[in-house]
């Protein structure tokens, strides 16, 4: 995963538990809402990165690289 990637997803994150908690401070549900989503979406795009870092190491081990 490049630097610019995790950056970006920690970024999308933090941004997600802000919304999260201040939907919820103020009773916006659909602010509140919105920050799982985009803690969800980081989630998912983390995951991702991981499975292509994966994939990649195995091509690695395998070719001798």
């Amino acid at each position: 995963m490049g630097l610019d990637d995790k950056i970006s997803n920690k970024a999308e994150d933090l941004g997600g538990k802000a919304k999260e908690a201040t939907g919820s401070a103020v009773g916006n549900k659909d602010l509140e809402n919105e920050g799982k989503g985009d803690q969800l979406s980081s989630a998912v795009k983390d995951g991702a990165e991981k499975v292509k870092d994966a994939a990649s190491n195995i091509k690695d081990k395998l070719t001798g690289n």
